[in-house]
């Protein structure tokens, strides 16, 4: 049986959000949300393949080592693989916030380097599961189902004035998991 596809944003989504303007830069400032690690078991248990898409400009900034955001990502993955869940990839643009490159969201760069190697994938059938209104527009530059949580910079209020909109808004990835798993999609 060929696996499901969701992506996920991470800050906001899987870990509490640091702020405008703020980066998780140590292992010691990755906070789960609650209920994320149990989210992620179950859609593993169903069937996904969970991949991650997120942009970590604090590497740009010189804020951070691209070898040092590699070590919380494994104790992230560590700590998800414990409680159950497991993710298919992890894909950072590590590029400052003012780069004009292709792999920052809402560009596709990321999302083309996860596809690959995965076959015909229909993106209709893919979620991508965000916290703000930049991974609303690129789950829309992709093709695929949008699911903005609130558990991150977001609020409900703001979407009135996004050109791009969800399709679907959940309080947080424990909410959208159940959803998604309830649906007949």
């Amino acid at each position: 049986m060929k696996k499901k596809l969701l992506f996920l944003d991470r800050d906001g989504v899987i870990n509490r959000f640091p702020g405008v303007g703020g980066y998780v830069t140590r292992w010691e400032g990755f906070e789960f949300l609650p209920n994320a690690i149990r989210a992620l078991a179950l859609l593993t248990k169903a069937g996904y393949e969970m991949v991650v898409i997120s942009n970590q400009g604090c590497v740009g900034k010189g804020l951070v080592s691209s070898e040092a955001l590699g070590e919380i990502t494994t104790r992230m993955r560590d700590r998800i693989r414990k409680g159950g869940g497991e993710l298919g990839g992890v894909f950072y643009c590590e590029h400052g916030p003012e780069a004009d490159c292709e792999c920052k969201k809402p560009k596709l760069g990321l999302f083309r380097q996860a596809l690959r190697g995965r076959g015909g994938v229909d993106l209709e059938s893919v979620f991508f599961i965000g916290d703000s209104v930049m991974d609303m527009e690129a789950g829309r530059n992709l093709g695929c189902r949008t699911v903005l949580v609130l558990s991150g910079r977001a609020v409900r209020s703001d979407v009135e004035e996004w050109t791009f909109r969800p399709d679907f808004i959940k309080r947080d990835l424990w909410e959208a998991a159940h959803w998604i798993l309830q649906e007949k999609f």
